[in-house]
């Protein structure tokens, strides 16, 4: 398989992309400076793409490579792959779903006792030598607290376990009820906020429910509430958050995920009710790994006529 053409849209995982660049005819898109010209070069030698949650394959490249066969993402969200388009041209698209879930659960949890523990300010405390000074202040209890999450695909119900070991009871809005579930649905995210303490973002990423976190929903959460967003930075609406946090209507926000990655709003910085991560919900070695050999067993037993792992399309 080495003379089959692999175009990885971004810099994403060191294994994968050497093992890419070991078992088929790697390019790097983002080394190249001139994208048409190239794509016009090689536009019969490309054969497959892989993306991830930053850069995936859009209408535009799709329609630049007519020997696409296959878009491999190294994500569960495909909100970078134009799927609709993929469709229309044949081109099949997987991608890695279930081995991260694990992962990003832990790290909402994790968000949840760090914003209503103050971990982060907490840790600052101490190695600033203010503890000499006197003991930190008090804060707020994660056990028994409401848990209402948008999306109870697999990654929402691996949350909502985690969050029943601590006492909490577990609402949920999605676009149907789920059957046979002891959770309390809500037809509406408004309803499901007034409803909870903590609000957990984690559905898929589309035209209905991008900004599907805006002023109306951050004001029924209250001052009191958190919000965690392990989903995708566009499905809250920065702007009404940023003025929620600094005028108090909300009490706090953990951000796993922003709306123009890597760049987040300065004016979260000097926030301490906020926790902030350089979306690191699959971060961990061994999930990546898991993520890559996905990518490339995808990638085999599509141009081995084999069975697709994942298939999406």
């Amino acid at each position: 398989m080495e003379s089959i053409g692999v175009l990885m849209a971004c810099p994403m995982n060191t294994y994968l992309e050497q093992e890419l660049e070991r078992r088929f005819n790697l390019f790097k898109f983002w080394t190249v400076s001139d994208k048409t010209q190239f794509l016009k070069a090689q536009q019969n030698n490309i054969r497959a793409v892989v993306g991830n949650a930053t850069a995936g394959a859009d209408a535009e490249l799709i329609d630049a490579l007519p020997k696409l066969e296959i878009v491999s993402s190294f994500s569960v969200g495909l909100d970078k792959v134009d799927v609709a388009k993929c469709k229309e041209k044949g081109v099949r698209v997987t991608n890695t779903p279930d081995v991260l879930t694990d992962d990003v659960a832990d790290l909402a949890i994790g968000l949840m006792l760090a914003v209503l523990r103050r971990l982060c300010e907490s840790d600052r405390y101490v190695r600033s030598g203010k503890w000499k000074k006197g003991d930190y202040k008090l804060t707020t209890k994660f056990t028994g607290k409401t848990v209402g999450i948008i999306g109870l695909g697999r990654i929402g119900m691996a949350v909502a376990k985690r969050a029943e070991a601590f006492s909490c009871p577990i609402n949920y809005y999605s676009r149907t009820e789920k059957p046979n579930l002891k959770y309390k649905y809500y037809p509406s995210v408004v309803e499901l906020a007034s409803n909870c303490h903590i609000l957990v973002v984690a559905c898929p990423l589309t035209e209905e429910t991008r900004h599907i976190i805006n002023r109306e929903v951050i004001d029924a959460l209250g001052p009191k509430g958190v919000l965690i967003n392990i989903g995708r930075g566009p499905h809250v609406d920065e702007r009404e958050l940023l003025s929620a946090l600094v005028e108090g209507r909300l009490g706090g926000a953990g951000l796993d995920v922003f709306e123009n990655e890597p760049h987040v709003p300065e004016e979260l910085f000097g926030l301490e009710n906020v926790v902030l991560m350089p979306h690191v919900g699959s971060g961990t070695v061994e999930t990546r790994k898991t993520m890559a050999d996905l990518v490339l067993g995808n990638l085999e037993a599509h141009f081995l006529n084999k069975p697709l792992l994942t298939p999406v399309v």
